[in-house]
């Protein structure tokens, strides 16, 4: 669907076994932490058909790094010839040069990114990000158009107080100070399922990091860190996403690879909303099950994900009653619901409160545009629920983060056209 600007759905009965891939929030991370070493980086359940993982490839191959895809979820990274510290790029930007910033300037002492790009949710500054790598000893600064790092001598270790659990400054965090001299300390970090990932990879590279629950992470810099082979850990929004699909739509439905262990959180609450649940070695087993109201709010891991929340929008409006959806991380990330709203649902914004007013259904097809990659996918769920088209415009959106998104759903008996 990279390519795709138009995406229909029609009312389905989804059935039959879908297989999670590799994970976006993690593989984009892990593609970052390459920077790291020369040796050879090898990524196993690798999301290759993500159109934000092709991005970030291109930008490796643009910093001088040599990157081939040796199966369709495998990918080799490896380092031939001198890299540059200046990603110029004039194509789409991602949030995660971020990343790419902290570990140039970890390896090289200096880099320069543009600014970062990605989905627009509320007010996604990076002064976290500006406040770690000043803690580690860079100069930091934006010149035309880009952000720029400088520490001649190298980053040293420090103590670095992040005033909340934000995901991608711990991950820059701990990708700076995998090269730091001396020992860092990341106080208040995230740790969530895609971070103790990022966390695996360095430590098949050699890094020296040392996890203490949600208080603190503590990092000892070595000199260099070697290339390692890893496993994609599962993609647990995909898995979120076909659960709620089977239950909207009243279907069967197997999930192969679910990462039960990481979404007890929000399973709890969709339980206790309706669905019809059960827990193989492997998989879920998603067997048809009610839509019913639910009252969410977002936040930090074991928490239900910000990425959520427009998933379960979806299910609000199949539900019959009142929904209240509150999103602690990204204040105002409701405009999915207007593009709803299209479809026949009733809902409105009270402060930072979302309600939803299900009426068990009665969504009807409308074009709709995907205003960013979750939403993209909530108005599918929609669609697969409503009378009559639902066409979906910016497509492309859904594929920055669902691979084969729609010819997963057609393989469970989905009526999808796209083109």
């Amino acid at each position: 669907m990279s390519g795709i600007n138009r995406f229909s759905v029609s009312r389905s009965v989804l059935s039959g076994t879908v297989s999670l891939s590799g994970a976006k929030n993690s593989a984009l991370r892990l593609l970052a932490a390459s920077l790291l070493t020369a040796g050879a980086v090898r990524l196993t359940n690798y999301p290759a058909s993500l159109l934000d993982a092709q991005i970030h490839v291109d930008m490796l191959v643009a910093l001088g790094k040599t990157v081939v895809l040796q199966s369709a979820d495998e990918i080799l990274i490896t380092e031939a010839g001198p890299m540059h510290t200046c990603l110029t790029w004039e194509g789409r930007s991602i949030r995660n040069t971020l990343l790419i910033l902290g570990a140039l300037t970890g390896r090289f002492g200096e880099g320069s990114v543009p600014l970062p790009g990605g989905c627009k949710l509320g007010e996604r500054k990076y002064d976290l990000h500006v406040m770690l790598l000043e803690r580690l000893g860079a100069r930091v600064w934006e010149e035309g158009g880009y952000l720029c790092a400088a520490a001649p001598g190298g980053l040293m270790g420090a103590d670095i107080h992040l005033p909340l659990r934000s995901t991608g400054a711990t991950e820059n965090a701990l990708l700076a100070g995998s090269l730091a001299k001396g020992v860092t300390r990341i106080w208040n970090p995230h740790i969530r399922p895609e971070i103790l990932d990022l966390i695996a990879l360095l430590r098949r590279m050699g890094a020296k990091i040392r996890v203490f629950g949600q208080e603190h992470i503590e990092i000892t810099g070595v000199e260099g860190l070697n290339g390692a082979e890893h496993q994609v850990i599962a993609d647990n929004m995909e898995a979120i996403t076909w659960l709620a699909a089977a239950v909207i739509t009243g279907g069967d439905i197997e999930i192969q690879r679910f990462p039960y262990a990481d979404l007890e959180v929000v399973l709890a609450h969709l339980r206790a909303a309706g669905a019809r649940l059960y827990q193989g070695d492997d998989s879920v087993i998603v067997r048809g099950g009610s839509c019913y109201p639910i009252e969410i709010s977002t936040g930090p891991h074991p928490g239900i994900n910000s990425d959520v929340q427009p998933i379960l929008a979806a299910w609000a409006a199949k539900a019959r009653g009142e929904s209240r959806i509150i999103d602690l991380r990204f204040p105002g990330r409701y405009g999915y619901a207007a593009e709803m709203a299209r479809m026949g649902l009733r809902h409105e914004v009270v402060g930072d409160m979302l309600k939803i007013y299900g009426h068990g259904g009665g969504l009807h097809g409308a074009e709709v545009r995907a205003l960013d990659l979750r939403a993209g996918a909530a108005l599918a769920l929609c669609g697969l629920a409503a009378e009559g088209e639902t066409v979906i415009t910016d497509a492309w959106q859904i594929a920055r983060g669902y691979e084969n998104f729609a010819e997963k759903l057609r393989s469970l008996g989905a009526r999808v056209h796209f083109g």
